[in-house]
C-alpha cells in the first residue's frame, strides 16, 4: 500500500494516486464534495473545509485520488495533528460510484499512510446527515468519541476515532 500510485488492498480495480490539492483532479473532486456538504449542511457554521497543501506535504500527510477505469471517483486525506495522532479529511466518493467499496479502499490506504507517519490513533469528523459515511466508518472499526477542535460546538458533527496497530 505504500507505492505512490497503483492498485491497493481493497477493490482491485481502484487505482489510488497521491495528488496535490491544487491538481485539476483534486480540485474537481473537492468542489463536488463541498457542493454536496453545503446541500446537506446549509448552515455555514456546520461546514469545516479546512485542509491546506502543507497539511498533506510529505512527512505530514497525504491526499489521494481514487480512479476506476481512468475516471476519478473519489478522494481522501490524512494529516498529522500531533505526534501519534492523525485526522482523516476530505473523504468523498462521487454519488454514482458509492456502495462499491471505493471509500473503504481509500480509507485502508490512508490508514496505512498514517501508520507510516508513526500514527497510533486516527480521528475524523463527519455529520449526522451522512449516514453512509457513518456506516462505513463503523464497519471499519471506528467508534464515536467526544467532539474535538473546531467541532466541539457543532451539534451536527459526529467525531470518531480508531487505534491503529503498528506497521
Amino acid at each position: 500500500m505504500t507505492s505512490p500510485q497503483g492498485r491497493h488492498a481493497g477493490r482491485p480495480d481502484v487505482d489510488l494516486r497521491p495528488e496535490r490539492l491544487s491538481s485539476p483532479s483534486a480540485a474537481a473532486l473537492i468542489v463536488a464534495l463541498n457542493t454536496e456538504l453545503r446541500e446537506r449542511y446549509p448552515n455555514p457554521v456546520d461546514c469545516h473545509f479546512d485542509l491546506a497543501e502543507k497539511d498533506v506535504a510529505p512527512g505530514r500527510g497525504t491526499f489521494v485520488v481514487a480512479s476506476v477505469q481512468n475516471t476519478d471517483v473519489g478522494c481522501g486525506a490524512v494529516r498529522m495533528l500531533n505526534e501519534g495522532l492523525a485526522e482523516l479529511k476530505r473523504m468523498f466518493v462521487v454519488p454514482g460510484s458509492r456502495g462499491q467499496g471505493i471509500g473503504a479502499t481509500v480509507l485502508r490506504f490512508l490508514e496505512s499512510e498514517a501508520r507510516s507517519l508513526g500514527t497510533t490513533r486516527i480521528v475524523l469528523e463527519t455529520g449526522v446527515r451522512s449516514p453512509d459515511a457513518l456506516a462505513m466508518y463503523r464497519r471499519a472499526g471506528y467508534s464515536e468519541i467526544d467532539r474535538y477542535g473546531p467541532y466541539v460546538e457543532s451539534v451536527v458533527s459526529v467525531c470518531m476515532g480508531k487505534d491503529l496497530s503498528p506497521i
